[in-house]
This record gives structure tokens, sequence and C-alpha cells, in this order.
């Protein structure tokens, strides 16, 4: 059996930490995720709106570098969960489990993201500037033969 999802979308406010009464944190929150296609008539694409929730370490990841408006790629498994409302009535709620998130773009340079001091950088090339007279590319002999494959 496999039971495994990722997906790729902008937060749509910001990850809600809380804590069991174990101690244990779960961070909530949810992804706006765009169909590839648009409608039959080639209007405007869809988007999904898809509650995530992560626990432990990873709650405590989302709830420090992630905030509304961010883009996040999100792999774990989808739960449904059959739960009663106020009224007595029977509810039905899909949401994925995250087992791993990761950051869709890169850190912001403008500043705009109130976050953007605190965040990791994402491109690990960054950390190379071309001033400082390395490249982190080097040209390939015309000897093909020192290919690896």
């Amino acid at each position: 059996m496999l039971n495994h999802i990722t997906i790729m979308g902008r937060l749509t406010r910001d990850p809600e930490l809380r804590y069991t009464q174990s101690q244990t944190p779960v961070a909530s929150f949810t992804l706006a995720v765009d169909r590839d296609f648009g409608g039959r008539d080639g209007g405007e694409k869809q988007t999904d709106f898809i509650d995530c929730v992560a626990w432990r370490q990873t709650a405590e990841f989302v709830n420090k570098y992630f905030a509304k408006g961010s883009m996040a790629v999100v792999s774990g498994r989808l739960q449904i969960r059959d739960w009663t409302d106020n009224n007595g009535s029977k509810r039905r709620n899909a949401e994925v489990v995250v087992d791993n998130i990761y950051f869709g773009e890169s850190k912001r340079r403008d500043g705009a993201d109130s976050r953007s001091d605190t965040r990791p950088a994402y491109n690990s090339y960054e950390s190379v500037s071309p001033s400082m007279g390395v490249s982190a590319f080097s040209e390939i002999g015309e000897d093909e033969s020192e290919l690896p494959f």
C-alpha cells in the first residue's frame, strides 16, 4: 500500500502553532495549490485549498520560517479524519500530515518579508559571488576522455 502526496503552493495564513497536553508541538496551515490546467474553456486556473498539519520539530520549523504567502513544497501522507461538530453532525476532513517541508522559492532580497532576516538561504550558490573572482562552474576541456560518464 502507498499513501504519499507531494504538493506545492502558498500559505494562505501564518501557521498556527499549538501544543498537545503532553507538550508536543503541532502546526496547522493551509496551502493554496493551483491546478496544472485551466477551465474547459481555457479560463482561469482553479485553486485547491489543502489543509496541512505538521508535528514535533517539523511544526516548530514551519512556525519559525514560513508565513502567509510563503511558497512551500510539502510531502507527506493524506489522512481522512471523521469528527462530530458542536451540533452533533458527523463531519469528514482531508488533510496532509507533513513529513517534510521545503522552501518553494529563494529568500527574498527586497526585505518585503518580515521574517527574511531569520530565514536561511535557499540557494547554496548565493554564497559564491562573481565579484569574489570565484566561479561555481568550470569549463570542460576538449578532451572528452576525462569525463566520468
